[in-house]
Formats: C-alpha cells, sequence, structure tokens
C-alpha cells in the first residue's frame, strides 16, 4: 500500500500546479521547440543544490544516492520547500541572483520564470518527443523549451460501480448529457444524498469547468490574449452551474468529506487525480471495508456536442537556472530522472505518475486497470496558456466559478467578468 502521507501531499502540490499545458490557440507546439546550446556530460562534475516541494524534497534525496553513484564528480543537496512559500522564494532569489542549479517548478510559473530570464533552454541531450505532448508543451514559451515535464497528473471520474449498477448503469456514459442524467439516476438510490460531489468555485476549480470547455471546442486563449468568454465556454459553465442549480450537487459541501461521502455511498461520484485512489481504499480499510476496491471505478470526463473527450494534465516540470556553474552537470541530473526505469521508480517512492510515456509500459504500471485509464487519458490530456499572468487569471476564473455554484450567476456573465479582468490582467507578455 501507498504511503497515505505523500499522496495527500501530492495532492496538495497538485492543486499548487494546476495547468500544465496550453490549448491549441495558445502556442501548442505543431513543430519543434527551439531547444538551448547542448551540454556535455563526459566530464560533468560540480556541488549541485537542488529545490523541491511537497513529498518530492521529502523522497528526492534518497533517489538520487544512485545518481550520484553513477556519477562519484557531482555531489546532489536537496533543499525542501514548504509549498506556501514556494512560489516567492523562487522569486526572490531569482531577483538576488540566489537561485539553485535544479529546482521543481510549477507548471504555472515557466511563463514567469522564463520572462524573467532566470531558465536555461532545454538543450539537445533532451529528447522532448518521450513526454506526452500535453505536458512537453508545459515547458514551452513563446516557442522555446526551458525544461523537462517531471511527473503529470490529470482527473477523472470516480464512480460507485455498485450504486451505478443499482441504477441502471453499467459504465459512465461519454457525452455530458448522458453523464448528468447518469448523476441525477444515482441520486434516487437509497442512502445517496447527492448525484456527483463537483468543486463550487474557489481554487482550482477551473481544472473541472475548463476541460468541460475544451471537450465543446473551446480555446481559452490565442498566441497573445485571453478568448474565456466564447459561446463553447459559455455552454460549459451553464452545463457545470446546472449541476448546482438542479440539485445534483452540493454547493455548500463540508470540507474533508470526499472520502468519507464517497466510501459510505453518500455522494457515489466525484472527479479527481490518481492519488484519489490509495486514499481512498486506505480510508475504506481503515471503516472496515477492506473489499472496497472492487466498489469503484474510474471513467474519462464526459464530452461535449461534437467535441472529444479532455481532462486537464498537471504535476511538476524539471528547470535547470540560468545562473548555474554546473550547467553539463545541471542537465546531466535531469536528464537521469527523467529516464524511464528512474520515473518508475520514483512512481513506487511517491505515487508520482511518469511524464515519459513509455513508463508507462511497465508491469508496475500496466497491472493497476484504473491507472491504466489515466495513462490513457493523459494522452489528450490538455492545459491552459503559459502567460505570466494565468495564475491571476484562474483565480478570477474560479472566484467567478464561485459565484455559478453559489449564486447561480450564468454563463455568460461569469465569462463577461472573468475575460475583464483577464483583459486588465493581461498576459504578462
Amino acid at each position: 500500500m501507498r504511503r497515505t502521507t505523500l499522496l495527500v501531499a501530492l495532492t496538495t502540490g497538485a492543486l499548487a500546479l494546476t495547468g500544465c499545458g496550453r490549448d491549441d490557440g495558445a502556442g501548442d507546439s505543431g513543430g519543434e521547440a527551439v531547444v538551448g546550446e547542448d551540454v556535455s556530460t563526459e566530464d560533468a562534475s560540480g556541488d549541485l543544490e537542488v529545490w523541491a516541494m511537497g513529498a518530492e524534497g521529502e523522497a528526492l534525496p534518497g533517489l538520487v544516492e544512485e545518481f550520484e553513484s553513477q556519477y562519484p564528480d557531482i555531489t546532489v543537496s536537496v533543499t525542501p520547500v514548504p509549498w506556501d512559500s514556494a512560489h516567492d522564494k523562487f522569486v526572490n532569489s531569482i531577483t538576488a541572483g540566489t537561485t539553485p542549479d535544479v529546482a521543481m517548478i510549477g507548471t504555472t510559473w515557466m511563463g514567469e520564470f522564463a520572462g524573467m530570464d532566470a531558465l536555461d533552454p532545454t538543450p539537445e541531450l533532451i529528447d522532448g518527443s518521450t513526454f506526452f505532448e500535453g505536458a512537453q508543451g508545459t515547458t514551452e514559451v513563446d516557442g522555446t523549451s526551458y525544461g523537462v515535464p517531471w511527473y503529470v497528473e490529470t482527473r477523472m471520474v470516480y464512480y460507485r460501480t455498485d450504486i451505478a449498477e443499482q441504477a441502471g448503469y453499467d459504465e459512465v456514459p461519454t457525452d455530458q448529457a448522458g453523464f448528468k442524467e447518469m448523476a441525477a439516476a444515482l441520486q434516487q438510490q437509497d442512502g445517496v444524498e447527492w448525484g456527483i460531489s463537483l468543486q463550487p468555485g474557489q481554487t482550482g476549480s477551473w481544472q473541472t469547468v475548463v476541460p468541460f470547455g475544451w471537450s465543446n471546442g473551446a480555446e481559452i486563449a490565442t498566441e497573445d490574449a485571453y478568448t474565456l468568454d466564447t459561446p463553447e465556454m459559455v455552454e460549459a459553465v451553464d452545463y457545470f452551474g446546472s449541476f448546482f442549480t438542479d440539485e445534483i450537487s452540493d454547493a455548500n459541501p463540508p470540507e474533508g468529506q470526499v472520502e468519507a461521502d464517497f466510501v459510505g455511498g453518500e455522494v457515489p461520484m466525484f472527479i479527481s487525480g490518481p492519488w484519489m485512489m490509495s486514499i481512498l481504499e486506505d480510508f475504506a480499510a481503515g471503516e472496515g471495508e477492506e473489499d472496497f476496491a472492487s466498489s469503484y471505478d474510474v471513467a474519462p470526463l464526459p464530452a461535449g456536442e461534437g467535441g472529444e473527450v479532455n481532462s486537464f494534465i498537471g504535476g511538476s516540470n524539471l528547470g535547470v537556472f540560468a545562473d548555474t556553474e554546473h550547467r553539463d552537470a545541471a542537465w546531466l541530473l535531469v536528464d537521469w530522472l527523467t529516464q524511464p526505469e528512474t520515473q518508475v521508480q520514483w512512481y513506487e517512492m511517491t505515487s508520482a505518475l511518469p511524464s515519459v510515456q513509455s513508463a508507462w509500459e511497465d508491469p508496475t504500471l500496466t497491472e493497476d486497470t484504473r491507472l491504466a485509464e489515466f495513462g490513457e487519458q493523459l494522452e489528450t490530456a490538455m492545459a491552459p496558456p503559459s502567460f505570466m499572468s494565468w495564475e491571476q487569471v484562474a483565480a478570477a476564473f474560479d472566484a467567478e466559478m464561485e459565484k455559478v455554484a453559489k449564486q447561480g450567476l450564468s454563463g455568460a456573465e461569469a465569462l463577461q467578468a472573468a475575460q475583464s479582468q483577464a483583459e486588465s490582467i493581461g498576459t504578462g507578455q
């Protein structure tokens, strides 16, 4: 059983690192990204300082011991950085010229740090085609790659198969209309209070709502501007809001109850990432339900009319800072951390899903059918534009989604307000 403490840390990290790629209108790399000067790894040496947050900061020292044994002329010192102070710590270090050599970097921070000329462009040593396309896109700012995807995650629908069967469903509908009908049907079963748990706005709610828009064919940005208020996104927000106005989802859910409500059957469906599998099963075991794993499954998010199934891709990147005095050694470490065998080992240590597609061929990942479903979803997962201002815009978007869920604001009204704020904030380019 994977350690719940690590999974909780990963959950926190995922919220902090939201948004990893970009939609087609925001610079998705249709061609080759510009790469930096190549590196020489034959005589690489030096003392590397690495910053990492959450579970990564705790577990990485144990992993890099193997790297140091392979490359005795390189030593690695890992500094754990608390999530709540990480962004400011990075910005301050960039300003002061005291950046580490290598760091775990939030995907939504890439545009900001690249815009500050703080990151070293990715060298030819790194083959970007080995990563999930959406993840690789998160490293690219204005056509140049500034790092590598380290680990990834995406969101899927969790549902109680036993309660779904009672409601007449043996699988989750792939269309949005059918999906809502299923949630309403689940709510009618004995012991069920709400058909589905959806985050009613607040930090990170865009991770659910924007994919509904992408699945409608929405593009939330062009190469140089936000386009949040398109008809496709309005339709998606109205769809999201209808779960609350029709009282299928609770607009004021109690905090920390998702696991208990799902295991207990009061709320038999929700949307979340892969870390929830072990958390659910650990919680159920604590409640004396050892066989709970056979009572639930995961399914892709529903697609809009004429669209395709999309989810958002999250996770974290690795970057080398431009001021490093040990560039060759730094990139050698990054390259080693993204080798398939290292990625599988890292997954076993932290449950962080590999960003390298070939790592998913390892039995460690293929033997779990639910985990394999996440791997398939990652192939089409998307993320917002890598504009420097995305986090500010996302916060404005989330605030409007809360009004949709709790005050019944229409999609048109909410997105008009979000777009106005986005235009005021600008892209930061």
